[in-house]
């Protein structure tokens, strides 16, 4: 299902881009937020936007980087409020959820929250801010203390196993969910990379990218199955 960008405006007078689909046929949908990668807001983020919308899900994609100045400035600002765990990336997240829930044809209590690699340490802690009935990480970043967890929602998420830098942190989110006892399903796919979900265009970073510790690479097993497992766990939720 093709979508359309739009422009969000922000109470400072400025505004953010956003990717935004909704769902063939008539009546209200379920939503999901999908927070981007690293590379921004591109065509492989679209992409799974649709997918989402493809599936019977109204979907809005943020440009969490779509900030007035450099856009080095703003990427090193939004990696800044991952870290901090506050800041204006989070701002913009609920900008977005709240532009998904004010449509008419969506389902405002019934909202997920997905997001891939950068996207993915995001979508933890939002999941935590706002009233996200499921969260969906995919190879994000995962705090190392286990009270940053507590009280989120269930939880759906794939790591790639031959990805060194962040298996590790899919590991450690099995062990948060399962102390704290949050219904999960997360799966480590041996034989996948990093970004085994995304379709990169081949560029000189993204090939020594798949050279490097964390194998980037589309896996269309590990992709397919992913797909599989989330939305059958969005339908348990949603």
């Amino acid at each position: 299902m093709p979508g359309t960008d739009v422009t969000i405006p922000r109470r400072d007078g400025t505004s953010m881009r956003a990717h935004f689909v909704l769902p063939p046929g008539a009546g209200a949908r379920p939503g999901v937020v999908v927070l981007h990668e690293t590379f921004g807001l591109n065509d492989d983020i679209r992409r799974l936007t649709n997918r989402f919308a493809d599936s019977g899900y109204a979907a809005i994609a943020p440009d969490l980087f779509d900030r007035p100045g450099a856009r080095a400035l703003c990427i090193a600002k939004t990696m800044l409020s991952l870290r901090s765990r506050t800041g204006q990336a989070f701002t913009d997240i609920e900008l977005a959820r709240a532009f998904l829930v004010a449509r008419p044809e969506v389902l405002g209590e019934r909202i997920a929250i997905a997001g891939f690699c950068l996207g993915g340490g995001f979508a933890l802690i939002a999941a935590l801010e706002g009233p996200y009935r499921v969260a969906a990480p995919y190879y994000g970043e995962v705090a190392k203390d286990v009270k940053h967890l507590e009280g989120i929602c269930p939880v759906v998420g794939g790591y790639g196993g031959k990805d060194r830098l962040f298996a590790p942190h899919g590991e450690r989110l099995e062990r948060h969910l399962a102390k704290l006892g949050v219904e999960h399903d997360l799966k480590i796919y041996p034989d996948a990379g990093h970004s085994f979900m995304s379709q990169h265009d081949q560029t000189l970073l993204v090939r020594l990218a798949a050279r490097g510790p964390m194998k980037v690479g589309y896996d269309e097993a590990a992709a397919e199955d992913s797909w599989r497992r989330m939305l059958a766990f969005f339908e348990r939720h949603l």
